[in-house]
């Protein structure tokens, strides 16, 4: 077994575009994407519609973010911090599915450059289902792991469900409690 020191845990949400990037980046880029994934099989993605995939995608990803115009990033952020202090390891790393840096592999590989040789990534989608989860996610570990064989890349998912549940049931006796007060 592999000391915690070379343990690393990678949260993963989906991201979101800043409130203040301009929408048409955005309606261009997933009018592109769903372009080229209704494309057939064998027929080739044209190279300059590639490309002005990879511009967009870095126009938004890289767009300055702060608090007000990105607040699904902040509340990552304060899901990691919360997180942090109960994990058996002091190497957390946040990236992001879409729309925000850092991506999964920034953030897989910044950890495997700190030294980290064995990687846990976890995604804040809760619930079986979802192509992020499903079907992006690991698709970008895969790669990863073609990419760095000397470290051990695993994706801690899906959830176990009687756990999600107790955690909703949780919280939802918790407003029962306080009486149906608004929040």
């Amino acid at each position: 077994m592999r000391s915690p020191d070379h343990l690393a845990v990678v949260l993963i949400g989906h991201g979101a575009p800043a409130t203040d990037c301009p929408p048409q980046l955005v309606g261009e880029l997933m009018s592109l994407e769903w372009r080229q994934a209704a494309a057939p099989p064998n027929g080739a993605s044209p190279h300059r519609a590639e490309g002005r995939v990879a511009e967009l995608d870095a126009a938004i990803r890289d767009w300055p973010r702060h608090s007000g115009n990105d607040p699904y990033r902040a509340g990552l952020e304060r899901l990691a911090d919360t997180l942090r202090p109960l994990l058996p390891t002091g190497r957390l790393a946040v990236g992001y599915n879409e729309f925000c840096r850092p991506s999964i592999a920034e953030a897989v590989e910044a950890v495997i450059r700190d030294g980290a040789t064995r990687v846990l990534v976890i995604p804040s989608m809760l619930t079986p289902g979802g192509v992020h989860a499903e079907r992006d996610i690991p698709q970008a570990l895969e790669a990863l792991r073609r990419a760095h064989p000397e470290a051990a890349i695993e994706y801690v998912w899906p959830f176990d469900l009687r756990q999600v549940a107790a955690l909703l049931a949780s919280h939802v006796a918790r407003a029962v409690h306080a009486g149906g007060a608004h929040g």
